[in-house]
């Protein structure tokens, strides 16, 4: 038992120890199909606090020869799977966490020069009967040891980006380490299974790519891995009903984040909320907004734009095949938006096109994050409509159409261009974004399939809210009456799918000289 060479279970354990700890031992499995083959290479990226270090741990726990899992692995699912009893504690594992060597390391190449100083000296303590070689390097003790003894090497290299990001602009570093990399584990017979977790995808530019043998898992292409994730539905799910915490509230504040299909919550909130007992920015405050910030300044092609939308709710087109996983080069809005993928600030859903699709912001905890990155800084005229946001909602609760009607005006006019204000769908952005704070006690669905149409944007109470729904309809040069009429002809009311009661119907017309008048009727559903 070492501490990089063959290490014990006990950090995966305390993981078990833990009030809340749910089973991802399926990732066991997962690496188990492809141990010994050529896609024994995974690179698994995710945001911070997604559980990256918990896996690193648990595939040390089960692969190390350094230790006896049997009896730690025995209540999980992994246990279950056939290759459970094959690949327990058989390897030579490696457990690298390069963020402690880079932390005590004055450049790379001394960083490196540790790292194999450190397991060299390992190896050697463990197997003292080992023939060295004459050129003694850490690629060829790995050889001799290898054909010596006959027990290949996993590899468990944890936060292997950090270089990336702590050390984002300096070129040569980042080539050296690529470099190492590849040395050490491309087409080595002695490695049986690479393992690598960090933030972010592998590097990109020129020949360096050439660690291109890994199959990526990422925020944008999380292939089979989905659901090992994050904490799925059915996990949360069982959280709210053993701590009595509201699922649907749950749901709002942590939930969103889509891998091709597959709901994923962000595992450290709903730890938190759970085992606190309400709800708070868990996640977002591991970190401060200025991270968020600094990214969103850069208003490269509309970047602004995008994230004004996304705040109001919707989703913005992006072409994630140029991102250079780097934090560094950011050349357009595309490159912005996916990094805050990969850091968790936005999801991502795919479209049939490779690297094309859309992402949106996924839960409220986030929400509130952006809103903290822009309430200065050349964000006045959004900021104004949120602040606005609450009276809105109580106008409109009241039937209040003129002021209705001046704030939509207002957030109109501030947050929509010149070239931009006679599209409704402009002006269904900004009225979403003027009813910000109703998504607390609503849920709000842009252009929700109803009757025979479709209602510009409904809201509908959350669980045990006590107040109306809501359907606006948006008219431009015709009458805030014709809109309500537009309602009820096409019966829009009929599809709010298991609602019934007060519903509220509002219309909203605007004029060429940027007049908005508004009416409100009420409706009862039976």
């Amino acid at each position: 038992m070492g501490i990089l060479l063959n290490p014990n279970n006990t950090d995966f354990e305390e993981a078990t120890n833990a009030e809340i700890y749910v089973d991802k031992t399926e990732l066991i499995a997962y690496a188990n199909k492809v141990i010994r083959t050529p896609q024994k290479y995974i690179c698994v990226s995710r945001p911070r606090r997604f559980g990256k270090s918990m896996a690193a741990n648990m595939l040390t726990a089960y692969y190390s020869k350094g230790c006896d899992s049997r009896e730690l692995f025995k209540p999980y699912k992994i246990s279950r799977s056939e290759t459970f009893e094959k690949h327990l504690n058989k390897y030579n594992v490696i457990h690298i966490n390069m963020v402690e060597y880079i932390g005590e390391s004055k450049n790379i190449d001394e960083m490196i020069q540790f790292i194999e100083e450190d397991i060299i000296a390992e190896i050697t303590d463990e197997l003292p009967d080992l023939k060295m070689p004459r050129r003694i390097n850490l690629v060829n003790v790995l050889n001799y040891a290898f054909a010596q003894y006959g027990i290949p090497f996993v590899f468990i290299i944890d936060e292997w980006d950090c270089i990336f990001r702590m050390r984002n602009t300096d070129q040569d570093s980042q080539t050296m380490y690529l470099n190492f990399l590849r040395n050490l584990l491309k087409d080595k017979s002695y490695v049986a299974l690479a393992y690598m977790t960090g933030i972010l995808p592998i590097k990109k530019y020129g020949e360096h790519s050439a660690i291109n043998m890994f199959t990526e898992v990422s925020m944008t292409d999380p292939r089979e891995y989905a659901e090992v994730t994050g904490f799925t539905e059915a996990e949360v799910s069982e959280l709210c009903q053993k701590y009595n915490m509201s699922y649907d509230d749950t749901k709002r504040w942590y939930d969103g984040y889509n891998l091709r299909g597959v709901s994923i919550y962000n595992p450290r909130s709903v730890v938190m909320s759970m085992t606190g007992g309400y709800f708070n920015n868990y996640w977002t405050s591991t970190e401060t907004y200025e991270a968020l910030k600094v990214h969103i300044q850069r208003n490269f092609d509309g970047l602004k734009d995008k994230v004004t939308k996304m705040i109001a709710g919707e989703s913005v087109g992006v072409n994630t095949a140029k991102f250079q996983n780097d934090m560094t080069s950011l050349n357009s809005a595309d490159d912005v938006l996916t990094l805050l993928v990969h850091l968790g600030y936005l999801t991502f859903r795919a479209t049939n096109e490779t690297g094309y699709g859309e992402v949106w912001i996924p839960n409220s905890e986030v929400r509130q994050e952006f809103i903290n990155s822009v309430e200065d800084g050349g964000w006045e005229n959004l900021m104004k409509a949120i602040n606005d946001s609450d009276k809105l909602l109580e106008a409109t609760l009241n039937g209040d159409t003129d002021t209705v009607a001046e704030l939509v005006e207002r957030s109109h006019s501030d947050n929509t261009s010149i070239l931009q204000y006679n599209d409704e769908n402009s002006l269904a952005c900004v009225l979403s974004l003027a009813y910000y704070t109703a998504q607390n006690k609503y849920i709000m669905h842009r252009e929700l399939p109803t009757g025979k149409g479709f209602a510009d944007i409904s809201f509908i109470p959350r669980k045990n809210i006590d107040l109306p729904a809501i359907i606006v309809e948006l008219k431009h040069n015709k009458t805030s009456g014709a809109a309500i009429e537009q309602i009820k002809q096409k019966k829009y009311t009929d599809k709010i799918a298991q609602y019934t009661g007060e519903i509220l119907l509002v219309g909203i017309n605007y004029d060429d000289d940027k007049g908005h008048t508004c009416v409100i009727e009420k409706f009862v559903k039976e």
